[in-house]
């Protein structure tokens, strides 16, 4: 029985390995689909974003022929005086609520791909944290087999100057 022990550490310690590998790339895949979904959810803000102009653009156009049919109603000149500066105030507002419509979209967008990156980041992470935990596994496994073989055990070896040949010291 104490024969077997050797081969059942080793069997144990090859599953765990695999098992490790196997979560690290399972949570890298998580996350890359994570920022998959992430950079979706960024496109479909700047397509909304297109969107809201569209809409806001056709809006305008409403209010400024609305506009202009009131002041052609009240008798007023459309296109000098007041109702220049009127249509001239109404253009510029428009062109501020499209930018800001634009503006805000894109940080919204810029924001969900920073949330991308990270999540890639998270998942190169969790592959290395895995390799990681697989190479205590083999070192953990490699220590087991040396102390139940007669080896020595690391852990219990001193180590003095005497034992290393320093280039300075002859």
């Amino acid at each position: 029985m104490t024969a077997a022990i050797p081969y059942v550490v080793a069997g144990t310690s090859i599953m765990q390995y695999q098992q490790q590998g196997a979560i690290g790339k399972y949570n890298q895949a998580a996350n890359n689909r994570a920022a998959e979904v992430l950079d979706g959810q960024a496109t479909q803000i700047e397509q909304k974003a297109e969107f809201d102009v569209a809409q806001f653009n056709k809006s305008y156009q409403r209010v400024k022929g609305e506009t202009r049919v009131a002041l052609a109603k009240s008798g007023v000149q459309v296109g000098s005086g007041s109702a220049y500066n009127i249509a001239l105030s109404n253009a510029l507002e428009a062109k501020l609520q499209e930018n800001l419509i634009r503006y805000n979209s894109q940080v919204a967008a810029a924001n969900k791909r920073e949330e991308a990156s990270f999540a890639r980041i998270k998942g190169s992470m969790a592959r290395q944290s895995a390799k990681l935990a697989q190479i205590g596994t083999i070192a953990s496994a490699g220590t087991t087999l040396l102390t139940m073989g007669g080896g020595s055990n690391p852990q219990s070896t001193t180590y003095t100057q005497a034992n290393y040949n320093f280039a300075g010291s002859r």
